[in-house]
């Protein structure tokens, strides 16, 4: 089962779009992956699978925020 806040979960609408900037767009397959990974090293901290230390998980969570930002400009851009 994927971590919450998974790339599909978040723009449900989008999957499309998506995997065409996916296959399309190394840039945007990066950020994809980039978010993927950190959004599991998230959901471990919040789970206490790995025990991570507050601001660490705090600075995650900003980090995730700021690539999700990203992922959904290039969707919008892709669809306009």
């Amino acid at each position: 089962m994927a971590a919450p806040h998974a790339i599909h979960e978040e723009f449900p609408d989008d999957a499309e779009v998506i995997h065409k900037l996916k296959i399309s767009d190394a840039h945007f397959a990066r950020l994809l992956e980039e978010y993927d990974s950190l959004n599991d090293e998230v959901a471990a901290a919040e789970t206490f699978v790995k025990p991570t230390a507050e601001d660490a998980e705090t600075e995650m969570r900003r980090r995730r925020v700021l690539l999700k930002d990203q992922i959904a400009r290039a969707i919008a851009a892709a669809k306009s």
